[in-house]
């Protein structure tokens, strides 16, 4: 799906992010700091929560400002964190936040679930098209390893089939 009708809405209300991410965002904060304008003191917010399904133990969030995540880019669409690694010629995964990568899939209780935006219908992208499945699935494998996805590959081969 294209996603350049909805501007990133889904990018509005910042995102979850392990303290282990923020802290290796922070550690090449000098070198994010020519794409993004606002200090790295603004970039997160300070509240760090207890759990356990993130990496660390701990989870806090991404600033928003003027309506959006403090890393959405504004005179286009993405990631600025995104962009700057591909710029660079790195993997995006070594700094996006996981979450975002996932994104609408999500993670709680140790299991992987549908984004609330999916399950309220804010999210303006749902609806006919692929499954949140298949748009996920090249991340799931990213993060969770191949035998987790061929055991999802079964299980949607057999609801869809």
């Amino acid at each position: 799906m294209a996603c350049s009708f909805c501007a990133d809405w889904c990018c509005t209300h910042g995102v979850d992010v392990s303290v282990v991410e923020r802290d290796r965002i922070l550690a090449r904060a000098d070198e994010l700091a020519r794409v993004i304008a606002l200090p790295r003191e603004r970039w997160f917010v300070d509240e760090v929560t207890p759990d356990a399904d993130f990496p660390g133990g701990a989870a806090t969030r991404t600033a928003v400002v003027d309506g959006a995540c403090v890393f959405l880019r504004r005179e286009g669409r993405g990631c600025l964190i995104h962009g700057a690694l591909l710029a660079a010629g790195e993997d995006y995964h070594a700094l996006k936040p996981m979450v975002s990568s996932l994104f609408p899939v999500t993670f709680g209780g140790g299991a992987l679930l549908c984004s609330d935006e999916l399950h309220d219908g804010s999210l303006v992208c749902a609806g006919d098209g692929p499954t949140v499945y298949e748009m996920a699935r090249g991340e799931l494998a990213y993060y969770f390893g191949s035998e987790l996805v061929a055991e999802l590959d079964a299980l949607a081969a057999s609801v869809s089939g």
